[in-house]
């Protein structure tokens, strides 16, 4: 595996559906971090609250490059970032970060988890909750971490993934191991893309690094963790194990 060139071209792909207010705090956040060559992609779902709007004002005002991919349906979160990802690679990114706008993922992580990727051998860095050092929100109610803890474990048992935190969405990603699983045919949605694309990543005998973080609750906007999530999260992995995705 090579090594992402000085000062890699990195793009933040980040879904949006009414996340207004948090958009903005996340990317003054972005821009803090003053990481060279470091963008954000918002992919946005046509977002009633005008989400789309504001990250055209963030697109002209702020100190980030910031681009703005507006979709008319909202057919779910794999299919966001899929799109947002393939854009990515096509305007030549070399690193692609997956996060979500509800700052439940800390920017300060980002670094940790690019340089992990240009001094390893990793195909991608997740961050971690289930590491040593990684933590959940405090005011996760116990039924939610019983939950997490669980489906991590439950995926495990399935695909074998020797990962900690397998269901995690804060990703690092080598242009090259993305192009390599062919992320555009990624068919699952909701968290369970999350599942799959660690999946193609372990089938192709590539390795997953991971980083701890500490996992915040959102403080504003709404969870979109539906029934239908739920059900197809629990379905996918054996999909996955019976179709041989990935190989």
């Amino acid at each position: 595996m090579s090594e992402a060139p000085t000062d890699p071209r990195i793009t933040v792909v980040v879904p949006t559906y009414n996340e207004r207010e948090n958009l903005p705090k996340l990317v003054g956040m972005l821009t803090d971090l003053q990481v060279p060559n470091l963008g954000v992609l918002v992919v946005d779902d046509g977002s009633p609250d005008g989400t789309g709007d504001v990250a055209e004002q963030l697109s002209r005002e702020a100190a980030v490059p910031v681009s703005v991919l507006h979709r008319t349906t909202k057919d779910g979160l794999g299919r966001a970032y899929v799109a947002g990802i393939v854009r990515a690679l096509d305007d030549g990114a070399d690193i692609v970060v997956q996060m979500d706008a509800d700052l439940s993922h800390p920017c300060e992580a980002i670094p940790r988890m690019v340089a992990e990727l240009r001094t390893t051998d990793a195909a991608v860095v997740l961050g971690s909750r289930y590491v040593p050092g990684g933590a959940v929100a405090e005011d996760w109610p116990w039924h939610r971490k019983a939950l997490s803890k669980f489906a991590n474990l439950y995926v495990n048992a399935i695909l074998r993934l020797k990962v900690r935190d397998a269901t995690a969405g804060f990703k690092a990603w080598r242009a090259s191991t993305l192009r390599t699983i062919d992320v555009a045919s990624v068919g699952s949605n909701g968290y369970a893309f999350q599942v799959e694309m660690n999946y193609r990543v372990i089938k192709h005998g590539l390795r997953i690094a991971e980083v701890p973080i500490r996992f915040e609750e959102r403080v504003d906007g709404t969870s979109k963790m539906s029934l239908a999530v739920q059900l197809e999260s629990a379905a996918v992995p054996w999909r996955l194990l019976r179709s041989g995705v990935g190989r």
